[in-house]
Formats: C-alpha cells, structure tokens, sequence
C-alpha cells in the first residue's frame, strides 16, 4: 500500500528523470517543437535516439508495460508519479517509448492480438521503430459508436472490405499503421456490431484527405487526419479481437489512456503554476508585489488546492487500479477526466491573467496551454458525458426513500428516536 511516501530506489529513477527531461529533454521541445511524431532526418535522430539508449539502460523505457513485453510493470502509481514529470515535455513520452495513442495501441494488440500480429505490428511499436493511429471518430458522429456508418464487410475470397470516413484520426500521416474501427454487422446491437482492424497505413484504399490542426495551428497543418477508406481489402488475419467485439476493445483502451492524460496534466497546470509564483514575487505595482494583493494571494491558493485535490484523486485512482482494473475503477478514472479539464481551464487561465500583456504573448508557454485548454474538455469523450457516466454509477449504490418522506426528514427520526429510549410527549 502506498503511505504517502517513495520507495528511496523508485525516488532516485525519479530524480534522475527530473533532471534528465529538464536538461536533455525539454530543449528539443525549443528548437525541434512538433517534430516528435513526425519521420526523423538523420541529424535529429542523432539526437533523439542516445537520449532512448539512456532512458532504456535506466529502466524506464515503456514502463506501462509488463515485463513480458519490455516494460518494467511498475503499475499505475508509479506510472502516476513518472507521468507528472513526462508531462512537462511534448517529447517526453516519445523518448520514455510512452506516446500516446500508441501506449494504448500497444496495450490493446497484446491483449488481444494473434503471435503474428504481434510480431509484425507490437514488436516494432514497443522497440520505438514506428508510429500508430487509432481511427476511431467520424466526422458526423463525433465518439459516439452508435452512429458509426464506416463498414467492413467480407466478400467471397474471405477478405474485409472497409468503405467510409473517419475524421481526427491522430498522428496518422506518421503512421506505419491504423487501427480501425468499423460496422461490421448493421442489425446488431449497438455495442456488436462493430469490430477493429489493424490496416497498413500504405495499403491502397487508405487516402488522408486533408490534415486537421488545433487551435492556433495554420488551416492544412496539424497531426489530426480526415481520412476516407475507400474499398480497402485487409486480409483475414487483420481482425484484431473478436468479430463484433470492437466496443470491449475501445473501452479496455480508454481507460488507460484517460487515466493516463489525466496524470500528465499534473505537470502541465504545475508548469502554470510554478510560472504564476515565481510572477507574483518579481512583479511589483505601485505599492508593493503583486504577491502582497489579497486577490492574487486567492489565485495563488485556489490554484494550489485544486492541484493537491487533483493529484491525490489520480494518485488513489492508480492506486485502484493496481489493485484491481480499469475496469473496476471507471468511475474513478471518468471523475478524473473531468478534474483534468477544468483543472486545467483554471490554473492556466489564473497563470496567464497574471502575467497580463506577457501571458497572451507568444513569448511563454501559457498561450499555448491555454490553446490546449479547451481539448482536454473533449478528448477521450466529452466532459458531459463522462458526468453522465459517474451519475449512473453512482447512483447504483443507492436506493430511493420508503416512504412519501426523505430518509433524513426529522419529525420522523425523532419520533423513532424518542421510542427507543422510551420517552413519551414532547418533553
């Protein structure tokens, strides 16, 4: 059980993180800024790969893996504590062999990948050789799955034929390969009637009709692809999991990678954060620091509890995890992904109010965090729907009142309380 306290072995390899991302790590993000997915010329992978060597001789290459595939099988709570460094850094994950989506495209092969799927497509993934895309969301549809209408049908050599769009599909120009998502059988329920994939990115068919940026990015520049799948043919072998079973699939996938962002915005609104003080104590107005104003003292405060409550609600759902299963801790992890963005909305924004006309700029890293604000609202599914989801749940546990009377309603409990002493009258 965790005590509040690190292993003294684990807090070393945490030391050692710390420095190496701020002084090998975060600099690639200065000159090399948005080059982490894409294809390396031969001077950039000079750099980069020395710097994966270092993080695998230290133990602490693709640590959400178990042992069997690479990893070191540290668990939640310690990918938690890890997290809340690599999150510091756009480059982080792709040194630590822990970028997103292909920590959860990895997870789910090994789950339910064949041998040789995971030979051709697991294997080169965990060794940091290639990257992957999950191809999930329509653009008419959005996550919801009910709705999807990219289909995969078999014809009569046995081959899967997929035909329609899938819109915001991540990091798939970079892509070796794609996972998709796709109808498979139309009159099934909701949750059946759809299986996954794994299509090569270069089979013909698969056409990036255009590529999708972020907020503040240029319109034709960004790693969000609207792709069209137009007859493609995988074989047999292509199905990944269950026919039928995409839903079982996407949600195993999910949960870890919800889990996941939410531990990485740790460091991000503690970037913020820490930016916000150090602000406070250099900036003077007329009549003192801005550290001395009542109102910058309850942005200073408000901003450190919601931290703390959001760290300590990651760290015990990690903790939940390791002692049972995403699974089993879904709520959890939804009220997590909740926290996450409004967290986020509310420290970075104190931050950049803060620092005025520098905050806006471009000259530090809160425009851009602020850009970012509202995705974490939106990504891994909607803010209202993960609410809706905790409410369902959390209701289970309860039951309505017996009687016309809340349980609680006090002439009631008096009355039963009074006969139990065996008091009579109002006395």
């Amino acid at each position: 059980m965790w005590d509040f306290s690190t292993e003294p072995e684990f807090q070393r390899k945490l030391d050692w993180m710390d420095a190496f991302i701020r002084d090998e790590v975060e600099p690639l993000d200065l000159v090399f800024g948005g080059h982490a997915y894409r294809d390396m010329d031969d001077r950039l992978r000079g750099i980069v790969e020395p710097l994966k060597r270092q993080v695998k001789d230290q133990g602490l290459w693709a640590c959400h893996l178990g042992p069997e595939l690479g990893g070191q099988g540290y668990g939640q709570l310690k990918l938690a504590l890890m997290n809340e460094l690599i999150g510091r850094s756009g480059w982080a994950p792709v040194i630590f062999g822990c970028q997103a989506p292909d920590t959860g495209n990895a997870e789910i092969i090994a789950m339910y990948g064949t041998a040789e799927q995971k030979e051709r497509y697991l294997q080169p993934l965990l060794n940091g050789e290639c990257f992957s895309a999950y191809s999930m969301t329509e653009p008419h549809a959005g996550a919801d799955p009910r709705l999807f209408r990219c289909r995969a049908v078999r014809d009569a050599s046995g081959d899967w034929v997929i035909s329609g769009e899938k819109y915001f599909t991540s990091n798939a120009s970079s892509a070796s390969f794609l996972i998709v998502m796709a109808v498979t059988d139309p009159e099934a329920h909701p949750y059946k009637r759809m299986s996954m994939f794994l299509v090569p990115a270069d089979t013909p068919g698969v056409e990036i009709l255009r590529n999708i940026g972020t907020i503040g990015e240029r319109p034709g520049h960004g790693a969000h692809a609207h792709i069209r799948y137009d007859d493609v043919r995988v074989p047999p072998e292509a199905l990944l999991g269950e026919e039928g079973g995409a839903f079982a699939v996407s949600q195993a996938r999910l949960g870890g990678g919800r889990i996941h962002h939410s531990m990485r915005t740790v460091a991000a609104v503690k970037k913020a954060f820490d930016m916000m003080c150090e602000r406070v104590l250099s900036r003077e107005t007329h009549d003192g620091l801005l550290a001395d104003k009542q109102m910058v003292q309850a942005a200073i405060a408000d901003s450190y509890i919601q931290i703390q409550q959001f760290r300590l609600m990651i760290l015990h759902t990690a903790w939940l995890i390791d002692q049972s299963s995403t699974r089993e801790a879904r709520t959890q992890i939804a009220a997590c992904k909740v926290a996450a963005a409004r967290v986020f909305h509310d420290v970075v924004y104190r931050a950049m109010h803060i620092h005025g006309a520098l905050g806006v700029s471009n000259e530090t890293p809160l425009a851009r965090l602020w850009q970012s604000a509202p995705l974490m609202g939106i990504m891994d599914g909607p803010t209202e729907v993960h609410l809706a989801s905790i409410s369902r749940r959390v209701l289970r546990g309860y039951s309505p009142a017996e009687g016309p009377w809340p349980t609680e309603f006090l002439p009631d409990r008096i009355a039963a309380a009074r006969a139990k002493y065996g008091l009579s009258g109002s006395g």
